[in-house]
């Protein structure tokens, strides 16, 4: 049953958390409460989300990046009328992405989404939503609460018995990219729903740093060493955060190894300052065997990094700090635990040296007061910290 609204719903307390700072304090209570309820709480219905709404009605199908039915994401609500982002087990946790896989075609990961959330609390970015690992009961927790037709009419009994859904698209929605429950339990991730738009606008652009979604295609920063200079002169990368909240992003994206950013999001409210939400990271973990160093172009290119972000690297390297070693403690929170398999771990620490080496080398290239930016702000009166939801 539908309790009543309460101002004290987690999930409530978590959007008049969000500050200019992050999406939560940094010892929020509300955050271990939101992430125990999303686990706990009875899915009240199921829905598509807006864009793959979208996607049903109309794509570009000129374009390579198509949607398609390897992704598949659903909303649910519950009884407390929070919302959640679930998306389904597709890999299990010792595949590795196919090396001749191009970056968007990978699958989504729901414990990549998972160990996201972890990896950016513990560095202090505060940018990925809160985001838990659940076992959905997808007859009684998905099926059976959804009034969507669509959604209704793609769930099926495969051969073994298992009861499986697949996602309804323009082409390429087959039974085969189906996901099964065994034979009603799947294992998924849920991300806590934002404010709504009209509550908390948000404006999406394109990463500076746009990978080319073609076969051949090369952007000009993959050709031109000097690329971060013509991005320098732009407004909002000519003064202020945005090229050093771009290179957080970078970094945070190298250590989990996401290719696939090919826009970030911020909120209007925070202006040209405010930090950028770090949404979707299912792309992530998919080898640990590989570093994409491609991925560090905005730091190796623009050679500056906040002094905050790197104290906290360097924390995160030295041996009672472990990076490999925190994770893998904060992770264990997670009732899918484990989340990650080792050899994901011991890659965060790996990653983590190449890119220390790759600020060293661009302090002996220009110096320290040129590349690391001091940040480390007076704490904030009460007025410049306002919250997102209230005026």
């Amino acid at each position: 049953a539908l309790l009543p609204l309460r101002p004290e719903a987690s999930w409530l307390q978590f959007h008049l958390g969000i500050s200019r700072d992050g999406l939560y304090p940094r010892s929020s209570p509300a955050v271990g409460r939101l992430l125990q309820d999303m686990h706990d709480f009875a899915t009240v219905s199921a829905d598509y989300s807006q864009d793959e709404k979208a996607l049903l009605g109309a794509c570009d199908c000129s374009q390579i990046v198509k949607p398609s039915g390897v992704h598949l994401k659903l909303v649910l609500r519950f009884q407390d009328f929070g919302k959640a982002m679930f998306k389904p087990m597709r890999q299990k946790r010792e595949e590795e992405t196919p090396e001749d896989f191009f970056y968007f075609v990978d699958f989504q990961r729901h414990n990549a989404e998972i160990a996201a959330f972890h990896l950016d609390r513990i560095l202090d970015f505060r940018r990925v939503p809160p985001t838990v690992g659940r076992l959905i009961n997808i007859t009684k927790e998905i099926l059976e609460v959804t009034r969507n037709e669509v959604l209704q009419s793609v769930f099926f009994i495969s051969p073994a018995s298992n009861v499986c859904f697949f996602a309804k698209c323009p082409y390429m929605c087959k039974t085969e990219y189906a996901v099964c429950g065994n034979p009603h339990l799947l294992e998924g991730s849920l991300s806590a729903f934002l404010p709504s738009l009209n509550l908390a606008p948000r404006l999406s652009i394109p990463n500076p740093w746009i990978r080319s979604y073609s076969f051949d295609g090369k952007e000009e920063w993959e050709v031109n060493p000097l690329y971060c200079d013509t991005v320098r002169e732009i407004y909002p990368y000519s003064s202020g955060n945005r090229l050093l909240n771009i290179v957080d992003m970078a970094i945070f994206d190298f250590l989990i190894g996401n290719m696939d950013r090919h826009h970030y999001e911020m909120f209007t409210k925070f202006g040209d300052d405010g930090f950028l939400l770090h949404l979707d990271n299912a792309r992530g973990f998919g080898r640990h065997s590989h570093d994409e160093i491609s991925i560090l172009a905005p730091l190796s290119q623009c050679c500056v990094i906040k002094r905050t972000t790197l104290l906290h690297l360097q924390l995160l390297a030295e041996p009672e700090y472990q990076l490999s070693a925190v994770m893998r403690e904060s992770l264990l929170q997670d009732p899918l635990a484990p989340v990650l398999t080792e050899p994901h771990l011991l890659a965060l620490d790996r990653r983590l040296q190449l890119i220390l080496k790759a600020v060293r080398k661009c302090i002996d290239l220009h110096g320290e007061a040129k590349v690391v930016a001091n940040d480390t702000r007076q704490p904030e009166s009460p007025t410049s910290g306002q919250n997102i939801l209230l005026r």
